[in-house]
């Protein structure tokens, strides 16, 4: 990396050198790094192709790099192979030297490392290939195949800081901002706020000091967009929070990352770092006279600092509460100044907008946003795509895809072959979404339309072993525990609906029951002071409306349909079916089963656990859930 640069000039200089010592058509290889795939010993895949390239001579030859997330997790570690564009899936280090040596050196495909097709059987080669990659569109995200994401060498040979030299040298603040608002661009944090109207109250404000902040705190269960992100190209949050500086005139940021996210914190810390000593950051940037400073803090992990005023309060070093919102953050928001506040995807698509223009940022989405901010949904949205889908991973779409496309054309459809049942978009506080909604097109507003929400992006899948009444009560636990407790309707009434729904659970629940839920969820809806009481109840209302003949099921039957709530269910053995291999009683962790072999078996109810092993285990279908 070179010393302190002090001109806009020195960084095209710098830059242009850094393409002089790279050859595009050199074999690269890389590894995935991000968390996911480090789980599955992505990092020893590495080493051990470090190692197969020194046996072979091959040092300085053959590039090496160890990227951040690639996103199609569910088959880790990904490892591709450029300028051909192979990939190889769910790569072992016992493969890395088979791969060198047939791949790297003879230009032979290693046929069982490709992904098969499942209908077609095919070898899928490359990303153009693979179902997962071809249907989305990676603005953001797909920089992650090519950078290694602790080398600001890497962002910068790849176009990195282009749209900072254009701001800072080239637009006004108020022109960044008009540019922005025109885009369309809309927080991708979850409430969908439009970024443009935000940037231009703060930069109104009088103030002796302002500040910038991002908020990757993502607290979604199954959500890790944002961390995946920062892991593969922590620059391109660092150059949008930049340009956001110089727009509305702060000096100091801060990026609040939970405490969970070791690497994200460790990769952005560095990138701050080294864009310090480039003199990216920090005093007189680059010569044009502005200067902005960042440090990370780590949040504590608790969900509720996910809100703006909660995470500023946690950034200030007080507990973690959120405030009525009558006075604005962008008006009075860290120590009392004025703040922006915008999430890890948000910032990265700032200087995508500056260097492409707001136009072409337009072409892609929902609605018409000339005249009216608030009037579609632009660009693409990252999901992270979990549950009963066969292909779980992070998604990358144009806003106005529909779920159909996410889950059966990118994911693969539901796992087993078994039947859909719904998706919970947003996090816990979504609205879980049926079978009706399939080709409803994702954007801010149509999710608000039918009870659910954006979020942070987190997808959850459900299938038809997937009880609604249980899933609600899930998500209703974890909010209670995540409330903070400082207003009424959401410490009592979180409170209130989660006991309300294991009654139903337990089957002691009667009719009136369902109505008292739905008027105690919309008070709590109405009346909580920050969006996690607002949204709590979003569970229990889009189950209610799209799912109630499970929950009448529950009360009126005393029965779960999908065999989860233990109260409301049995398990017996067909003496006709049972051939008495014994599976069912060898897995049975309470000895409920007795019975000798090759003789149809039987469980004693008082000792049966309800834990459904025996039903999964049974190859005979003997076990008969009721």
């Amino acid at each position: 990396m070179a010393t302190k640069l002090t001109s806009c000039e020195e960084l095209a200089a710098y830059r242009k050198m850094l393409g002089t010592k790279r050859d595009p058509n050199r074999t690269c290889v890389t590894v995935c790094g991000g968390t996911g795939c480090r789980a599955c010993q992505g990092l020893d895949v590495a080493a051990a192709f470090r190692k197969a390239f020194e046996e072979q001579a091959l040092e300085g030859k053959v590039d090496l790099r160890v990227t951040g997330c690639l996103g199609f997790c569910e088959h880790g570690p990904v490892v591709t192979l450029r300028p051909k564009g192979l990939i190889y899936v769910k790569v072992t280090a016992a493969d890395a030297k088979e791969i060198v040596e047939k791949t790297v050196l003879r230009g032979e495909e290693i046929e069982r490392l490709f992904i098969k097709d499942p209908k077609t059987k095919k070898r899928l080669r490359t990303r153009e290939e693979i179902p997962f990659y071809k249907h989305q569109m990676p603005v953001i995200f797909g920089a992650n195949f090519d950078l290694d994401p602790q080398s600001i060498d890497d962002y910068l040979h790849s176009g990195g800081y282009t749209a900072l030299v254009k701001a800072l040298s080239t637009m006004k603040p108020e022109q960044i901002i008009e540019e922005v608002t025109k885009s369309g661009l809309r927080g991708r944090g979850g409430a969908g706020f439009p970024t443009g109207p935000k940037w231009t109250s703060c930069r109104k404000v009088e103030s002796n000091g302002k500040y910038i902040v991002c908020n990757a705190d993502e607290g979604d269960p199954g959500a890790y967009a944002n961390r995946s992100l920062m892991e593969g190209n922590p620059h391109s949050v660092l150059e949008g929070m930049i340009i956001g500086s110089y727009a509305i005139g702060a000096h100091e940021g801060f990026i609040y990352v939970r405490a969970e996210y070791p690497l994200a914190v460790e990769l952005m810390a560095k990138g701050i770092e080294d864009a310090r000593a480039l003199g990216l950051l920090g005093e007189n940037i680059l010569g044009t006279g502005h200067s902005f400073d960042l440090e990370v803090n780590r949040g504590g992990g608790a969900f509720v600092c996910g809100e703006s005023t909660a995470l500023m309060a946690s950034i200030e070093g007080r507990a973690g509460e959120p405030r009525a919102k009558h006075v604005h953050t962008v008006e009075r928001g860290l120590w009392d100044r004025p703040t922006v506040l915008n999430n890890v995807e948000t910032w990265s698509n700032v200087p995508l907008i500056v260097n492409r223009g707001a136009q072409w940022f337009t072409t892609i989405g929902t609605g018409d946003v000339t005249n009216n901010p608030w009037g579609g949904s632009k660009g693409t949205k990252i999901f992270s795509l979990v549950g009963k889908v066969n292909n779980t991973g992070l998604v990358e779409v144009p806003m106005g895809a529909t779920l159909r496309q996410i889950i059966y054309d990118i994911g693969g459809g539901i796992k087993g072959g078994k039947k859909f049942k719904g998706v919970q978009t947003g996090g816990p506080s979504g609205g879980i979404l049926s079978e009706r909604h399939l080709d409803l097109p994702i954007d801010y507003d149509q999710l608000v339309e039918v009870g659910s929400m954006m979020g942070s992006g987190g997808m959850i899948v459900m299938d038809e072993d997937n009880c609604m009444v249980d899933f609600a009560r899930y998500f209703l636990a974890f909010l209670e525990d995540e409330s903070c407790g400082k207003c009424t309707p959401c410490r009592e009434g979180v409170t209130q609906m989660r006991q309300l729904l294991e009654q139903i659970g337990a089957g002691k629940a009667t009719m009136a029951h369902l109505d008292l839920l739905k008027d105690l969820a919309e008070v709590v809806r109405d009346a909580s002071l920050c969006q996690l009481g607002v949204t709590a109840p979003n569970p229990v209302l889009t189950t209610l409306s799209y799912f109630r003949e499970e929950y009448e099921a529950h009360i009126r039957d005393g029965k779960c349909p999908a065999g989860v709530c233990k109260a409301l269910v049995s398990y017996l053995i067909d003496a006709e079916k049972c051939n008495g291999c014994t599976m069912c009683a060898r897995n049975c962790p309470s000895g409920a089963i007795t019975g000798d072999k090759k003789q149809p078996h039987k469980i004693t109810l008082e000792k049966c656990s309800k834990c459904g092993i025996c039903y999964e285990v049974c190859k005979f279908h003997a076990v008969v859930r009721n």
